[in-house]
């Protein structure tokens, strides 16, 4: 009988010597006590050494899977069919397979599972030419691999580094908007006319670092960074400029703070490229849902892809905003509807009404594309192109023709319809221009006979109204003509000093009885009338 024996090292078939022992299984321990026993017992026929480490760890992987690697084959051709003899297997799944392809009769039993036992004790002894440093060196080397494959771990999937590459990209985003305000107004002590020109800061440092002092403007050729008209625009701000002379080591000085936002500008674009990379490596279904910057940034928040893929929906779609939703239930208001998905292009193109239901629906669709991309074999995006086109159909349902309500069996009949743009061309409307009526109404007689007397009688109420007035008038006219001739009597009575207190009780009588409404009128020259007496009874 011959046994195979898988080891780290290499396959190898050990040839029973003596099988009447194997039949006792309790006491088969005590003949591998020793190397010597062993070899009583058991001999190396053939051993079939791997070359590296990736192939150990492909011939392992086949061997779980249930399958025979092409170097075993082989080798099983090679010596076992030659010699006839039944081969002892560890796996009876194995044995199955060997039996199928090579036809070949295997034997798993509690006898063989001793025997392996026995063999794997003294295996620096019964294989010769092995030290026991490679061994161990071997060993570990397929232990590493091997956990790696069974945990579905890559070195291209190493989603720490997309945590440190977004990390990275804000801060540069904080020094440079730092640094390019600092820029700018140090500059702009010396030509401020140019920050309101060049709205744009990577261009204004690069002009700045071409030029320097404003006095270069006049022969300087900026046609390679600004277009013909700006250029102009900043040659003619520039001779007539009103800011302060500085010397040339301040120049220097800007100059060199220009050369360092450049290059970090330039930076920042190469490290935006590598995240990109490695987000369609490693979460390309994600990147297609929300984009780099929004799976990244989740990733981050997450720690790993593995914690985020074990998040709900619900989690996800808040992720970001912990801070608003413990404040919103510390004073029970409403809890925030989006974190850091809000930035996603889905939602960013949603109307106001419907971010929250948006976002909602992407959370759970991107939850499914992280499970898929953390723990699935495929790394390809075609379900996140699929999921995102179901979302953005639902987007334009909403958008165009609102929320369908369908209960019962109405839902088993709707269709989803086919998306087309209809632009509607709307024409001129004329008729609202004329206030007038377009057609001419024919009345009826009884009609025509109630609305004259209707004029009639309005025509009535304002002649009486009209006799009213006048008679008021007239009566107004009468009462200013009495107070003239009291006024006159009065200037003739001042003349006369001694008949004027008679005729002034006489006057003031029939004024009070009949005009009490034109007693302010003679107010005024009663007043004086005093004043006359007074001045007589002095003389």
């Amino acid at each position: 009988m011959l046994v195979l024996f898988e080891t780290s090292v290499g396959y190898a078939i050990f040839k029973v010597l003596n099988e009447k022992k194997l039949q006792e299984v309790d006491s088969l321990w005590k003949e591998f006590e020793t190397p010597e026993k062993a070899n009583k017992i058991v001999k190396l026929k053939h051993f079939e050494k791997f070359q590296d480490t990736a192939e150990a760890l492909a011939a392992f992987t086949a061997l779980m899977e249930g399958k025979i690697n092409k170097q075993l084959k082989k080798v099983l051709k090679k010596i076992v069919k030659e010699a006839h003899e039944p081969l002892a297997v560890a796996d009876a799944k194995l044995g199955g397979v060997i039996k199928e392809k090579l036809n070949l009769s295997c034997i798993h039993s509690p006898v063989v599972n001793e025997l392996m036992r026995g063999i794997r004790s003294q295996m620096d002894g019964l294989i010769p030419g092995v030290e026991p440093r490679e061994m161990t060196a071997m060993c570990l080397g397929l232990a590493h691999s091997l956990s790696r494959y069974r945990l579905k771990f890559s070195a291209d999937k190493v989603d720490t580094m997309i945590v440190q590459a977004i990390s990275l990209l804000d801060d540069l985003d904080k020094e440079l908007n730092n640094y390019i305000m600092r820029c700018r107004e140090w500059y702009g002590w010396h030509f401020p006319e140019l920050g309101k020109i060049i709205s744009d800061n990577l261009t204004y440092c690069k002009c700045l670092q071409k030029v320097g002092d404003r006095k270069n403007y006049a022969s300087a050729q900026l046609s390679e960074l600004l277009p013909e008209e700006v250029e102009a625009e900043v040659k003619a701000a520039a001779e007539i400029s009103m800011g302060t002379e500085v010397s040339e080591e301040d120049i220097c000085n800007i100059l060199h703070l220009c050369t360092q936002v450049i290059e970090i500008s330039e930076y920042r674009t190469q490290l935006y490229e590598y995240l990109q990379n490695r987000m369609m490596a490693i979460a390309p279904n994600v990147t297609v849902m929300v984009g780099e910057l929004v799976g990244a940034r989740l990733i981050a928040h997450a720690g790993s892809l593995l914690n985020l893929a074990k998040h709900a929906a619900s989690t996800v779609q808040i992720l970001g905003a912990e801070k608003a939703l413990f404040r919103a239930l510390k004073s029970r208001r409403d809890t925030p509807k989006y974190g850091l998905i809000y930035h996603a292009s889905l939602v960013g193109q949603t109307s106001p009404k419907h971010k929250g239901k948006i976002s909602r629906m992407l959370a759970a669709k991107t939850v499914l594309a992280i499970r898929y991309d953390a723990f699935g074999e495929d790394s390809s995006s075609a379900m996140g192109v699929e999921n995102r086109a179901k979302l953005e159909a639902r987007l334009r349902a909403l958008e165009d023709r609102g929320i369908r309500k369908i209960s019962g069996t109405g839902k088993a009949l709707a269709k989803a319809e086919k998306y087309e743009h209809k632009s509607e061309v709307k024409t001129y409307d004329p008729s609202g221009d004329s206030t007038l009526p377009t057609c001419s109404k024919k009345r009826k007689i009884e009609q025509v006979d109630k609305e004259d007397e209707v004029i009639e009688k309005k025509a009535k109420r304002a002649k009486v109204k009209i006799k009213v007035e006048e008679e008021v008038v007239e009566d107004v006219e009468d009462t200013e003509e009495e107070v003239v001739q009291v006024v006159e009597e009065q200037e003739t009575s001042v003349k006369k000093k001694k008949k004027k207190d008679k005729k002034k009780h006489v006057k003031e009588e029939p004024l009070s009885e009949e005009e009490p409404c034109t007693s302010t009128a003679v107010a005024s020259p009663e007043k004086k009338k005093k004043k006359k007496k007074k001045k007589v009874n002095e003389d």
